[in-house]
């Protein structure tokens, strides 16, 4: 619907063209991940207070890299981002101030006591053994 909105925004000319400020692609041609990403690198400027809810749904674990070097150069430029996240990329952003969230209640909390973290780190150091576990019951 916002794609469609934008074109036929664009195609009354009132103003300057809308899908500039997302790449210069239409929409419809890009996928979910790719107009995210398209939007947060055009649209997100410097001095701006961004509130992100799971970014990295749309993004490749590249991606979510690259993102962090946008996010990086914006918070150069003044900005800041409160992002909800459950990818161990996003969260290691240096000097983050990292927040989890559990049924005894909300702590602060480094990257590597993450549950998110804790779970990739114990799948990618014995994958087999994991696999076991989910897989031969």
């Amino acid at each position: 619907m916002l794609s469609s909105n934008i074109e036929e925004m664009d195609r009354e000319g009132i103003g300057p063209r809308i899908i500039d400020s997302f790449g210069g692609i239409s929409l419809h041609e890009q996928s979910h991940g790719e107009a995210f990403f398209s939007a947060f690198i055009h649209r997100f400027r410097g001095n701006g207070i961004y509130i992100l809810d799971e970014p990295e749904a749309a993004l490749s674990p590249l991606r979510q890299m690259s993102m962090l070097t946008r996010i990086h150069d914006l918070v150069q430029e003044n900005s800041q981002f409160i992002i909800a996240t459950h990818s161990p990329i996003i969260m290691a952003y240096p000097d983050a101030k990292i927040l989890q969230f559990t049924e005894a209640g909300i702590a602060e909390s480094s990257l590597e006591d993450t549950n998110h973290y804790q779970i990739m780190r114990q799948f990618f150091d014995d994958k087999n053994r994991v696999l076991h576990h989910l897989l031969d019951h």
